[in-house]
């Protein structure tokens, strides 16, 4: 997890340790950051996953592509209208340099995304924005929760498109589905695990 923006927005960079490959998962800014890890890490980058297209989530996207020439996929089309506004949001969130893009491919719930030789399996999870994606490794328990769930909170649904009851029903029919020991990587702040929030987390506790 690499902290981006004035948000402190959790970049994550995966690599495929039998390949050297690697995809970065929501780069809001900081590419000279970003490609720094990518050098020391030794990493070949592959491909860009977007869960959502907020400013602090998506405002490197172009810039990182256009540095790499690599694949762009994500979020879902839902998202479509955050992607056309991107560069307003920075304006707004002080994402400095924050541009549009186009996907070379929108993501859909069951799709498969792939770097080196490792498959992340895509969640639709709208609620924070309409087109919101989550990334699971099956294989390592893990998923990129983008701005879903946090340690002890959960995302705002307040922006446009947000939605507070969609957002609970993404949680609760997606990612508590997964099992208490997979580790949730947040678009903000510190890991966490599904089961600890299930236990924990005062958003997702039912009424007694």
């Amino acid at each position: 997890m690499l902290p981006v923006t004035p948000l402190q927005q959790n970049c994550a960079i995966l690599a495929c340790e039998k390949t050297g490959r690697a995809a970065v998962v929501d780069p809001g800014g900081d590419v000279e950051r970003i490609v720094e890890v990518l050098d020391e890490l030794g990493l070949e980058l592959e491909a860009i996953f977007v869960t959502h297209a907020h400013a602090d989530h998506a405002g490197a996207v172009d810039a990182l592509q256009k540095r790499f020439g690599v694949t762009i996929e994500g979020p879902h089309s839902a998202d479509r209208n955050w992607v056309r506004t991107l560069a307003v949001q920075g304006k707004m969130m002080g994402v400095q340099g924050a541009k549009s893009f186009t996907p070379d491919r929108w993501l859909e719930e069951g799709d498969r995304v792939h770097f080196g030789e490792v498959e992340l399996e895509v969640l639709h999870c709208p609620g924070h924005t309409p087109g919101h994606v989550a990334f699971y490794d099956r294989a390592d328990r893990i998923i990129i929760a983008g701005d879903l769930l946090f340690e002890g909170s959960i995302g705002r649904s307040d922006f446009p498109g947000g939605d507070h009851a969609t957002l609970l029903r993404s949680i609760s029919e997606k990612l508590l589905l997964l099992g208490d020991d997979v580790v949730v990587v947040p678009g903000h702040g510190q890991p966490t695990t599904i089961g600890r929030e299930r236990e924990s987390n005062p958003f997702l506790q039912k009424p007694r």
